[in-house]
């Protein structure tokens, strides 16, 4: 397996990712999931990366119970999981969906208590919300760094300049700037498939 710096971090993270999105408790159960993440894992793949969303929380919770269940090193492995969309569906409330602090602060208690771990390797801005200053944003994530409960930050789904406004309050307040960019791409060969591709930031 061929590993990659998360861009200008020490973080070894594998050129493939191992991703529960549709599939974990929608499609496979955990015996499914627990032998795949099992063969994922064997074969070098170090990342696992969940979402609040996927499955309305229970994905993370699947994949929680299975590395629970498998006993890995944790520092053998990595994993991400995203905010924004919230986890209740139809019945979110003002503040359960989001990037202000109170969301993302809750969502990544959650998210924690759902994989039943003590932190999260990389936590993801699922989408811009440009509802929040994004001064409230870096400083959350830098928080949330500084509190021990992720160790990295990143987006999803951001535009260029959004991204480069995170980095400049970053460089203005002396905050900790996002350092990956997750990107849906729809394959043209097979248009009923999704694949994320992750951008490892460097500037």
């Amino acid at each position: 397996m061929e590993y990659r710096r998360l861009g200008k971090s020490g973080l070894q993270i594998s050129a493939l990712s191992f991703g529960s999105w549709v599939t974990f408790h929608s499609q496979i159960d955990d015996s499914i999931g627990d032998r795949l993440m099992g063969v994922a894992y064997d074969n070098g793949i170090n990342f696992f990366d969940n979402a609040e969303i996927y499955a309305l929380g229970e994905s993370e919770k699947m994949m929680g119970r299975v590395l629970k269940a498998k006993k890995w090193d944790r520092t053998s492995y990595i994993v991400s999981s995203k905010a924004f969309f919230g986890w209740r569906g139809p019945n979110n409330k003002p503040n359960q969906t989001g990037l202000s602090r109170k969301h993302l602060m809750e969502a990544c208690h959650e998210a924690l208590q759902r994989m039943q771990l003590d932190y999260l390797d990389i936590y993801y801005c699922h989408r811009p919300d440009r509802n929040v200053p994004i001064e409230e944003v870096v400083w959350t994530m830098t928080n949330l760094i500084q509190q021990g409960k992720i160790l990295y930050w990143g987006t999803s789904e951001w535009t260029a300049a959004e991204i480069m406004e995170a980095h400049m309050v970053a460089r203005q307040y002396n905050l900790i700037a996002p350092v990956v960019e997750q990107r849906s791409i729809t394959c043209s060969a097979a248009k009923s498939w999704n694949w994320s591709m992750y951008r490892y930031l460097t500037a």
